[in-house]
């Protein structure tokens, strides 16, 4: 199964809560340019669906980044939930590519 995501970078200054009342995930790019990471955005819904259908706890997924040359494969590092809330607040993506 192809998982695909498609998202942006994250515009600097861009505060967290006011992306996630957009509609946005504040999230991070690791390991596509050696030490570099990027911050990127990512549409919530889109990817709790996609979280959805993933078939394992830390499923490969298609990022392409619309602001940047660099599309690739990537793993879900990290999904950072609310306590008590339980809904999404930040990802961490990392590419085991150079």
């Amino acid at each position: 199964m192809e998982l695909t995501l498609d998202c942006k970078k994250r515009t600097p200054g861009a505060k967290p809560r006011a992306m996630r009342r957009e509609g946005l995930l504040p999230a991070a790019l690791y390991g596509h340019d050696g030490a570099n990471s990027v911050e990127l955005a990512v549409d919530a819904k889109t990817f709790e669906t996609l979280l959805r259908k993933a078939p394992s706890h830390r499923p490969k997924i298609q990022l392409n980044v619309a602001d940047m040359p660099w599309n690739g494969e990537v793993f879900v590092q990290e999904v950072q939930t609310h306590p008590w809330k339980n809904f999404v607040y930040h990802i961490s993506f990392f590419s085991g590519q150079e």
